[in-house]
């Protein structure tokens, strides 16, 4: 009997490409630079701050949301430098950033670690 709903089967492990497994692989990039573990690192708070088990559209949301961060913040590393500053490319990355922060759900969302009564009971019992 034919399928008759739209959902698709993952692919198998071995027939995905590294960035689909991981998550993180970028073509070319040393993943243990500098920009590469700091991208890690605020593409998983953000991943964090969602409560975890995203769609693919979330992941991908993430990735830019993570790599604008990382745009502003060598911006704002190059300005406390003196260096150059382009005002108004910053805030049409900010604005970006935040537009794409507001779509995910700006807010924290918190997980539940309120005990059971149950657990809170044996807890009890045991001290």
């Amino acid at each position: 009997m034919p399928k008759t709903s739209a959902t698709h089967d993952k692919p198998l492990p071995q027939f995905s490409t590294r960035k689909g497994n991981a998550g993180f692989a970028l073509a070319g990039v040393d993943g243990r630079s500098l920009v590469a573990r700091r991208f890690r690192e605020i593409y998983l708070n953000i991943e964090s701050d969602l409560g975890g088990d995203l769609s693919e559209a979330q992941r991908h949301l993430i990735a830019r949301a993570a790599t604008l961060a990382l745009w502003c913040e060598e911006r704002e590393t190059e300005l406390a430098a003196g260096g150059e500053f382009d005002a108004g490319a910053y805030a049409t990355i900010s604005n970006a950033l935040r537009r794409l922060l507001s779509d995910l759900g700006l807010e924290r969302r918190m997980k539940d670690a309120t005990p059971t009564l149950a657990q809170f009971l044996a807890d009890r019992a045991a001290q």
